[in-house]
């Protein structure tokens, strides 16, 4: 299961003002969980089943399995939300070198334009079998549009076109150049859902190819993600059991007390791009108007020793919402042995290390409480449900969250501002 654990949330925001503000606003859950006409185009996401059904994901499974007998190395040329949610779930179950199964793996490109990066990147494939997918909704981010062309060249130049052809996929919207350039030139086409924006496409094909490819168990992911679809969007279901609606409201309500600034906390580096993932939904999402906490991420216990000082003595205008998981896993577990040398560091004999991490984890959060509202996700475990859950619990809180805000959850026009002045300055 997944649950907010406001235990530590005292400072600047309490949990009576959670559900004071709770039932004054719970007409916005009522029409999130609807799903509102105004954002029609934008909520393909909301119903898990609508994009990924049973009928989609074995088809899902079906080409990945193809692309594993062709290859040993999945290319995912994406930008953003076109790779973020795979590579954060990948890193969170605890992949080594993008594979969880030790023979196919998935790596990168399409997310940077530093030609050091990309030479790096071809340096790396030298020696593999490969595939590249390149995911594009509507195939003008210059990001994948140029990795698109360098790999695909690279692929030609090795292997000729018609048999580099046979280890391309193309991820767009049904009319698009990029599903004519398919057409033209043998390349597999699948769906982009137009009614998805990149950030919310966690639970589409966009992400289980990649997942499937690497050995993913992507119905579980997408079991995990249905089983909390139905908890969050229960119309009949008392709204203070909802941690996705008080979530939101807690981030309103710190909004409202001054704060400008969001933390994600973890205990865990396995959640290092899942913290990207987040920040890119809340970021797009939110940051819009004058308005919206800033979504920035901490990776402790290491950044105990560099941001620690100021989260816990700055200017005390952060949220720190902490993620926690409650249940080891089978890698969890490391024992120190006994003392062999003076090293002062005997308290630590026989320890093990989950538990020294929970220490650390629970003496930072009290800490910080101190002077911090500090909620708490926690997880039972990580695995393929877990994660499904979590992916869908912070798409909905976000929703929530920019309605409670009142701006629009689903346009990103500061982005499209940069994109402008780009292009103009490439002469496109």
């Amino acid at each position: 299961m997944l649950r907010l654990n406001e235990t530590y949330l005292g400072a600047r925001v309490t949990s009576t003002e959670v559900s004071r503000a709770s039932s004054a606003h719970v007409d916005v859950l009522a029409r999130c969980q609807a799903g509102e006409a105004r954002h029609a185009g934008s909520l393909g996401w909301l119903h898990v089943g609508d994009w990924a059904s049973d009928e989609k994901i074995a088809q899902v499974e079906a080409l990945a399995a193809r692309l594993r007998e062709r290859a040993d190395t999945f290319v995912l040329i994406g930008v953003g939300g076109s790779n973020n949610a795979a590579r954060a779930a990948l890193a969170a179950l605890g992949v080594r070198d993008g594979s969880l199964d030790g023979t196919h793996r998935v790596t990168y490109a399409g997310n940077t334009l530093s030609a050091f990066e990309l030479r790096r990147v071809l340096e790396d494939l030298e020696g593999h079998e490969v595939v590249i997918d390149c995911v594009a909704k509507n195939f003008e981010t210059l990001e994948p549009g140029s990795s698109f062309r360098l790999l695909r060249q690279w692929l030609v130049s090795r292997h000729g076109e018609k048999d580099a052809a046979s280890r391309i996929v193309c991820c767009g919207t049904p009319g698009s150049h990029l599903e004519d350039l398919c057409r033209e030139h043998g390349y597999e086409f699948t769906t982009f859902p137009e009614p998805v924006g990149g950030r919310y496409t966690a639970l589409t094909e966009v992400h289980l190819l990649p997942l499937a490819f690497a050995g993913v168990d992507v119905r579980a992911l997408v079991a995990g993600a249905r089983a909390e679809e139905a908890r969050l969007r229960d119309a009949a279901a008392d709204p203070a059991d909802n941690p996705a609606w008080r979530y939101a409201l807690v981030r309103r309500l710190a909004w409202d007390a001054g704060l400008r600034v969001e933390l994600l906390s973890f205990f865990e580096p396995r959640f290092r791009w899942f913290s990207k993932w987040y920040e890119q939904l809340f970021g797009e999402s939110e940051g819009k108007d004058g308005r919206g906490l800033f979504p920035a991420s901490a990776e402790y216990s290491e950044e105990l020793h560099s941001l620690g000082q100021y989260v816990q003595d700055g200017t005390h205008q952060i949220l720190e919402t902490f993620l926690d998981v409650l249940e080891p896993g089978a890698g969890d577990s490391l024992v120190l042995g006994g003392q062999d040398i003076d090293d002062r560091f005997g308290y630590l004999d026989g320890a093990d290390f989950w538990d020294v991490n929970k220490a650390s984890f629970s003496a930072s959060r009290s800490a910080h409480a101190r002077t911090l509202p500090c909620p708490t996700i926690e997880l039972d475990r990580v695995d393929e449900e877990h994660l499904g859950r979590l992916f869908y619990f912070f798409m909905f809180s976000c929703y929530l969250s920019a309605e409670l805000l009142g701006v629009n959850p689903f346009d990103q026009p500061g982005v499209e501002a940069y994109k402008q002045l780009m292009f103009e300055t490439l002469g496109k």
